[in-house]
């Protein structure tokens, strides 16, 4: 609880300080300059972005034992992605889907882990094609990045050798955990059957994510060439993996008003942009709200009951 409240408290503060830096103008700007073609546009990519993270979670929740028709996971994947867009904290759509499918499955467990393995397969998928993006464009970043990859391919290093050596250090709980998360990845992500699709799910996300924060940029009134505007846009996509935001807005925009601004464009496009892109991405996830009220309409007495729970 403590922690959920720091998370929402966070995504505030840095919305406050990001509006008394720039002020309210460039977020009233990007929204005032979403279009129909952009909307569009967002959907179909939303489409394919979703699709594709269906399929890298059937795929990895199949290696767990866990079985997850593909329409049932684009069901909980457009649910997950709404309730993300509009929660605090960015991440509580996941939880909701991971949950309930390891509810459906008899194994909440398995369930919880299938998620977890496919979001960090996703993550890391991320963090692969920024380094290559940031290595071959110039970025405010750009310096660090040798210092950067070499941390990165330590912490790499130790993970694989703490795997190795504590599966057999005894019965612990710690030791046991080890032993799970090793076989997950084993047979989740690593497994013949599993680590190509997951491999070109990832790559085929990140490839959208960009392609909207892109479209964003042009809708907010950016005329910067894609060469300076894909390692700016892709910086703001890796701050929104930090839990601090407020309905999707937090890092994001203060990531991409730091990055802009550094590059010699402005920290108010920058905030422009980061905006049209929320707002884009909100839009895209729409089709989660009819899920959620196609669910509450088919069980309309379960809903009632929750909510007499809830409020008791």
């Amino acid at each position: 609880m403590v922690w959920a409240w720091a998370r929402v408290v966070g995504g505030v503060g840095l919305l406050a300080a990001l509006l008394w830096q720039v002020g309210g103008g460039p977020f009233l700007a990007g929204v005032r300059l979403i279009n129909a073609p952009a909307l569009a546009a967002a959907l179909l990519i939303g489409v394919l972005t979703t699709v594709c993270a269906a399929w890298r979670w059937s795929l990895v929740a199949g290696g767990l034992g866990v079985r997850l028709p593909l329409a049932t996971a684009v069901a909980h994947c457009y649910r997950a992605v709404f309730l993300n867009a509009t929660l605090p904290g960015g991440v509580l759509g996941d939880v909701h889907r991971a949950v309930r499918h390891g509810r459906d499955a008899g194994d909440v467990s398995r369930g919880i882990r299938a998620v977890v393995w496919e979001r960090t397969a996703g993550q890391v998928v991320l963090v692969a094609v920024a380094l290559v993006v940031l290595a071959a464009f110039p970025s405010p970043v750009r310096p660090y990045l040798p210092a950067a990859a070499g941390l990165l391919l330590a912490l790499g290093l130790a993970v694989v050798l703490l795997a190795r050596r504590l599966p057999d250090a005894g019965r612990s709980r710690w030791a046991r955990g080890v032993r799970t998360a090793v076989a997950d990845v084993r047979s989740g992500l690593l497994a013949r059957r599993t680590w190509l699709g997951v491999l070109v799910a990832s790559a085929v996300m990140v490839a959208g994510h960009l392609a909207t924060f892109l479209l964003a940029a042009r809708t907010a009134g950016s005329d910067a060439p894609l060469t300076r505007l894909l390692p700016l846009t892709l910086l703001a996509l890796l701050a929104m993996g930090l839990p601090l935001n407020v309905a999707g807005f937090g890092p994001r925009e203060g990531v991409a008003a730091w990055v802009f601004g550094a590059a010699g464009l402005s920290a108010a496009e920058g905030v422009a942009t980061a905006t049209v892109y929320g707002a884009l991405v909100l839009v895209a996830s729409l089709p989660g709200a009819a899920v959620l009220l196609a669910r509450r309409a088919r069980n309309p007495t379960t809903t009632r009951e929750a909510a007499l729970r809830g409020g008791c």
